[in-house]
């Protein structure tokens, strides 16, 4: 049997059937680890006790005759950024390097319920700041479509995971296109699930109000089910909010396979320069599909988007200097000794943090700094309002957005790693998403040569279930 092959409702089918066991699933994904990993490097650590003890969990469930939750045996990935209980959790840092999580984050603690099997950590830009798991203080991820590129970032690690067969879901976080861009450059589905829809519990935070934990998957009825089995209030996040879900807007999908009533807006913004001709070509050509198939496309504007960017690296790094002062050698983590107190933050921060954590904490402390304030942070976090009303108001006309995820397929390895600004230019077209706070996913929607780019599908605050709902159909029926 291909076990790559297999999808997440069938897995479960196969295990009730007694086709293989879950310990033979797991041995065979630990198996495809040991041989990928040479040349795509997306684990920082493998688990393999864990997941052999939960395998066989599982099928002593089976042998006892009782319900198998919904992932039940299934082998999945977790960024080194969220907690699971027991092993190291370094957010690609050498200043956690030996840290151990005490417990689980809330989205590990549903997945370890429904059966999930944990496979390992996977690789990440150093505290999910970056573009192409290249700031990584470990090791650079490779991209499984071609190991001279990136894999994107900062979720590379558990994308290419993905990719590459070496498991069959993972889990990123997402604060400006880090779930999106990856899922986009390797060629598989990624969902950055609306602000709120699942709880932070257990993630290392970078940016509060941005971050946002999401799935991915080889496909789109697998990604539903993971975040299905991930969202929800939970007591523990003040942010995480209960889906207030409207009725969907793709209630006009048909059996016969035909688009009605449903309206897609296309921004303007988002075709502009900088955009590479194949990956327009790709985009546009499954947006004229779509309209044969009976869909309504219209002409919209986000005219703030322009200015999301810059906003977002004005908050985003704000933020990630507040949260970040905790790691000061004293409570956790990497320490240097010194007679002087201030001399172990300087030795302690100076030498855990790698140049772009670095980068990030020194430009959020100077948008925060006294005299500054009022003229970077707080002026951003207005643009961020006209931003997220641009989003409302299109919303008012339009059930779905449909965007490139990224100007350009994956980049060489080195590329833009000299240069801050072309590597933050990466997210130009994911960034407004988490500004706004709306959920949206990355479709593969073609190659351009051998490597994927992905289709960006956006919706209204916690309409997920029509995101997945659309891009299903387009999976089947158009691209």
């Amino acid at each position: 049997m291909d076990f790559s092959r297999l999808t997440i409702k069938e897995v479960r089918q196969c295990l009730f059937n007694k086709d293989f066991s879950a310990k033979e699933l797991a041995e065979h994904y630990l198996d495809r680890i040991d041989k990928e990993e040479s040349g795509v490097a997306a684990f920082l650590l493998v688990s393999e006790d864990l997941a052999l003890k939960q395998s066989e969990a599982i099928d002593l469930k089976i042998q006892q005759g009782e319900d198998l939750p919904a992932l039940a045996g299934v082998p999945c990935a977790i960024k080194d950024v969220i907690l699971v209980k027991g092993l190291t959790c370094t957010a690609g840092s050498k200043i956690l390097e030996n840290y151990k999580a005490p417990y689980d984050a809330t989205c590990v603690a549903k997945l370890k319920e429904q059966g999930a099997v944990i496979l390992g950590k996977t690789n990440l830009d150093e505290f999910a700041m970056g573009s192409s798991t290249e700031h990584s203080a470990f090791k650079v991820t490779k991209n499984p479509h071609d190991l001279e590129r990136v894999p994107g970032g900062s979720s590379g690690g558990s994308s290419a995971a993905v990719a590459a067969d070496e498991c069959i879901f993972s889990l990123g976080s997402d604060t400006g296109g880090s779930i999106r861009q990856p899922a986009s450059f390797c060629g598989v589905v990624g969902l950055k699930p609306t602000y709120g829809a699942v709880s932070r519990y257990g993630l290392m935070a970078f940016a509060s109000s941005l971050d946002q934990i999401g799935p991915f998957a080889k496909n789109v009825a697998d990604c539903e089910a993971v975040f299905e089995a991930i969202k929800g209030k939970d007591p523990k996040d003040s942010t995480s909010a209960t889906s207030s879900t409207n009725p969907s807007a793709v209630s006009g999908l048909s059996t016969n396979y035909q688009l009605k009533d449903v309206i897609i807006g296309v921004p303007k913004e988002y075709f502009g320069d900088g955009l590479e001709k194949e990956t327009r070509e790709i985009i546009e050509k499954v947006i004229k599909k779509t309209e044969k198939a009976g869909a309504k496309i219209k002409e919209i504007s986000l005219p703030h988007s322009e200015y999301a960017l810059p906003c977002y690296y004005l908050i985003a790094t704000s933020e990630a200097s507040a949260n970040l002062a905790r790691f000061d050698g004293i409570k956790y983590g990497f320490s240097q000794e010194s007679a002087d107190l201030l001399d172990v933050y300087f030795k302690s921060r100076g030498q855990g943090f790698g140049a772009e954590v670095k980068r990030r904490i020194m430009l959020g402390t100077f948008a925060l700094s006294s005299g500054y304030y009022d003229a970077y942070y707080v002026k951003a976090q207005k643009v961020r309002t006209l931003i997220k009303r641009d989003f409302d108001e299109a919303f008012k006309d339009v059930d779905f957005i449909f965007t490139p995820v990224s100007p350009f397929p994956a980049f060489k390895i080195e590329e833009k790693v000299d240069d801050p600004l072309k590597m933050y230019l990466s997210d130009i077209l994911t960034v407004p998403i988490n500004m706004a706070g709306v959920p949206a996913l990355s479709l593969p929607a073609g190659k351009a040569g051998k490597l994927p780019v992905g289709l960006q599908i956006i919706g209204r605050p916690f309409e997920e279930s029509s995101i997945f709902q659309i891009a299903e159909f387009l999976e089947k029926n158009i691209i």
